[in-house]
C-alpha cells in the first residue's frame, strides 16, 4: 500500500504568503502527496501570559509570548485561499491542522478534504468534535499524550459519527512533539500499540534529525508519513530546524518509495532477478572422470560442483547404480537425459 508523504510546511513560511507558495512548489517538486499549515487566529489560541516553549524561545525569532510569535506567524483567509489554488495548479493536495473553530470553517469553505487535529489539542474536546461535525476524515497526532487520552479523543470523535450513520477514516500518527526529538525518545514501536490498541490505520509523525527515523517508520506499516519542510532550515522560526529542505525532502520521498517496493508481499520465492546468480551460486552434480555409455554410475563417479544447471546433489543416492547411454566427458554437468530409463 502506497504511503501517504506530507510535507509540513507549518509555519515556515513565517507569516509570508510568497514564502507559502515557495513551500508548495518544493513540496510538489519533491514528490509529496501532501502539504499542509497550521490555520489560526493567534488571540483564539494563547492567552498574553503564555509562555513560549524552549524550543520556541531558541528559534522562535525572540517572541517574548505565544501570542506575539504566532501573531507574526498568522496567515489570512485570503492567503490561504490563495495557497489552495496554487497546491490544486502545482498537483499537491492542500492540508491544514485548524487550531480554532473559526480556522475549521475557513478550511471547510476552501474544501478541504481531510482535518488534521495536532497534538496539542488531543485533550480539547469543543475542537475535536467541532472538526469531527465536519464530516470529513479526521488525523489525530498522539504527541505527549497515553493511551488513556488517546482513548477519550477517538471516543468523542465517535459519539458524534457513530450516531449519525457517518463512516469516516480516523487515522491515527503516533508522534514525539520534541524539536527536534531525540532518537532515544521516539519509540517508533508504540506506533504499533496504537495499531493493535485501536484497529485503526496508523502512521508517524517525525521531529527527528534526518530521514532514517520516517523509513522505519514506513517498513513498520506506516500509512501516513510527516515530516516538517523548510526553505532555510537556518531561518528564524520555531520549526526550521526540526525540518528538511527541499533536497533533503527528495531524498526522504524516494527512500520511501523504495521501502515500499521493497517491503513487497511477503510472499518466499526466488525473485526473477536472482535467476542468473541462482544458476551460478548452486552446484550440479558432475562427473569425476570419463564416464564410457553404458557403464554404471558409482558413487565416486559424481560431485557437487557449480554451476546449477543441472541435476541438484540431493539427487545423488538417485543416480549412482543408473546406466549411462552415452559417452559423458569428466568435468561434466550430468543431465536426466544422459541416463537410460532415467
Amino acid at each position: 500500500m502506497r504511503t501517504v508523504i506530507v510535507a509540513e510546511a507549518g509555519v515556515n513560511h513565517n507569516g509570508s504568503v510568497e514564502t507559502a507558495l515557495r513551500l508548495v512548489g518544493a513540496a510538489a517538486e519533491a514528490g509529496a502527496d501532501m502539504v499542509k499549515f497550521q490555520a489560526f487566529r493567534a488571540v483564539r489560541v494563547a492567552a498574553a501570559s503564555a509562555p513560549v516553549a524552549a524550543y520556541q524561545r531558541a528559534d522562535g525569532g525572540g517572541a517574548s509570548s505565544q501570542l506575539r510569535m504566532l501573531q507574526r506567524l498568522e496567515l489570512s483567509y485570503a492567503d490561504y485561499a490563495e495557497i489552495a489554488s496554487f497546491c490544486a495548479e502545482k498537483g499537491i493536495e492542500f492540508l491544514a491542522t485548524p487550531f480554532d473553530e473559526e480556522s475549521v470553517d475557513m478550511l471547510c469553505s476552501l474544501g478541504v478534504r481531510v482535518l488534521k487535529i495536532p497534538s496539542g489539542e488531543i485533550t480539547n474536546r469543543p475542537l475535536v468534535q467541532y472538526m469531527a461535525s465536519k464530516s470529513v476524515p479526521l488525523i489525530l497526532s498522539t504527541g505527549m499524550s497515553c493511551l488513556g487520552e488517546i482513548e477519550k479523543a477517538i471516543g468523542w470523535i465517535r459519539e458524534l459519527w457513530e450516531p449519525a450513520g457517518a463512516v469516516h477514516e480516523l487515522t491515527l500518527l503516533h508522534c514525539t512533539s520534541s524539536y527536534p526529538a531525540p532518537f532515544g525518545e521516539v519509540n517508533l514501536l508504540a506506533m504499533k500499540t496504537l495499531e493493535a490498541a485501536f484497529g485503526l490505520p496508523v502512521g508517524y509523525s517525525d521531529h527527528t534529525p534526518g530521514t532514517e527515523v520516517a523509513v522505519a517508520a514506513v517498513a513498520l506499516g506506516a500509512r501516513v508519513i510527516e515530516k516538517h519542510l523548510t526553505l532555510d532550515r537556518d531561518a528564524a522560526g520555531p520549526d526550521h530546524r526540526s525540518s528538511l529542505e527541499p533536497r533533503e525532502f527528495r531524498a526522504l520521498v524516494e527512500a520511501v518509495r523504495n521501502v515500499e517496493a521493497a517491503l513487497g508481499d511477503g510472499s518466499k520465492r526466488a525473485a526473477a532477478s536472482e535467476a542468473d546468480v541462482k544458476a551460478a551460486a548452486r552446484r550440479s552434480l558432475v562427473t569425476t572422470r570419463d564416464i564410457r555409455a553404458g557403464e554404471v554410475l558409482g558413487d565416486a563417479d559424481v560431485v557437487p560442483k557449480r554451476p546449477g544447471v543441472g541435476i541438484p546433489p540431493e539427487f545423488k543416492s538417485v543416480v549412482v547404480g543408473l546406466e549411462v547411454k552415452r559417452e559423458i566427458a569428466a568435468d561434466s554437468v550430468i543431465r536426466w537425459e544422459d541416463f537410460k530409463d532415467a
